[in-house]
């Protein structure tokens, strides 16, 4: 079987090639992957719902894995993240990040 050309989620023509059967991940679980790539959580992250808490819970999100975190999820993305779009409730808990880089995508 050959591979499909998935239409990307930012309305470009570019798509990503899957193989048939093969879906693209979700924006949950794209930024579950950031997580654990920043942060270096391995298979950790694989454990973590919409309701798990970050800041405070999660030892290696200090304040300067945020910012690398950031900078993942523009890289990632494809979005720019403003200063003053940021505080703690968006790193509150998993569904609280997500939530945060949707907005930033249908922005």
């Amino acid at each position: 079987m050959g591979r499909i050309l998935w239409p990307d989620a930012w309305g470009t023509n570019e798509g990503v090639w899957l193989h048939p059967g093969v879906h693209p991940l979700s924006t949950d679980q794209k930024v579950k992957q950031v997580l654990s790539s920043v942060l270096n959580l391995g298979d950790r992250v694989a454990q973590f719902e919409a309701s798990t808490p970050l800041l405070g819970a999660v030892p290696e999100l200090d304040s300067m894995a945020v910012v690398s975190l950031l900078t993942a999820l523009e890289e990632k993305f494809g979005f720019t993240i403003e200063d003053d779009e940021v505080d703690s409730r968006t790193f509150a808990s998993v569904g609280s990040l997500v939530a945060f880089v949707e907005s930033k995508l249908a922005a």
